[in-house]
């Protein structure tokens, strides 16, 4: 018996709206292969329907013979607005927010002020200088700084995502690209990660999230000059007392600045999503 497919009578169920959609409901008999029962799908289903593209076929066995090649199959060929994404397509999203960070120093002093007769003192850029008994101690404030966040969505044949890939996409999270990355230069990218889930049998759903964060260069903290930070180091400044000769008062000065490799370096190519 040649393998027949028939649209049953509660076909064409239709979804309305922004994301409209169709579902046309079918019975498949003659075959208890179900390879050779999508191929018949296939080839038996228009590619479009109503300005409406295919976009997925479920075939659910009622009951098979494979000792006869027989069998009855319900079938759902589903039609919307965007055909499904392809093994090796990708989506891109991003987002510059910027994140909030605690500083102690400013990129400048544009004035100070104090009662007349009298001479602000200078704390060489320190933010939020206070005095508490004998002791002096630098506040700092919160502020946005520039983070560049970025996420990739790839659809990866099922034969690449091995337990050997995925246990490479964990050692890598928390780590800051060696070398330039998606528009950003070596230091400057940090991997935060993916999550993935299988798309049917042939392929994955994997997301590849990273922030990025720029290098500086020739950075001044008071009579202090940093030379270069990477944009995932930390950068981190000591205080020292001293004495003001303009104000003639004990003032809290950056005295020594530290930059610090907080994150491990990653070969970002291994993630094979390119660079």
């Amino acid at each position: 018996m040649a393998p027949t497919l028939t649209e049953k009578l509660d076909s064409r169920r239709w979804n309305t709206g922004e994301n409209a959609s169709v579902e046309m409901v079918y019975v498949l008999t003659g075959t208890s292969n179900d390879l050779t029962a999508k191929a018949l799908i296939v080839a038996s289903t228009a590619e479009t329907y109503d300005s409406l593209i295919r976009q997925s076929i479920d075939i659910e066995p009622e009951w098979v013979d494979t000792g006869a090649d027989d069998g009855r199959w319900n079938v759902t060929v589903r039609y919307g607005l965007k055909p499904p994404p392809e093994i090796g397509e990708s989506a891109f999203s991003f987002d510059t927010g910027g994140g909030m960070q605690h500083v102690t120093q400013s990129l400048s002093t544009i004035s100070s002020h104090a009662p007349a007769g009298k001479t602000a003192s200078d704390y060489k850029g320190a933010i939020g200088v206070t005095q508490n008994g004998d002791a002096l101690s630098v506040e700092g404030v919160d502020i946005m700084a520039p983070v560049y966040s970025f996420a990739e969505t790839h659809y990866i044949a099922n034969a690449l995502v091995t337990v050997a890939y995925r246990g490479k996409l964990f050692l890598l999270t928390g780590k800051v690209c060696n070398a330039s990355f998606k528009g950003c230069a070596a230091g400057e990218c940090l991997f935060l990660g993916a999550s993935g889930s299988k798309r049917g049998a042939d392929d994955w759903e994997i997301t590849y999230k990273f922030a990025g964060s720029p290098n500086r260069t020739n950075i001044i903290i008071g009579d202090i000059t940093v030379a270069s930070k990477t944009g995932w180091e930390y950068l981190w400044v000591r205080y020292s007392d001293g004495d003001d000769a303009a104000s003639k008062k004990l003032v809290k000065r950056p005295v020594e600045a530290y930059v610090e490799q907080v994150y491990e370096d990653g070969d970002f190519s291994e993630l094979g999503i390119g660079t």
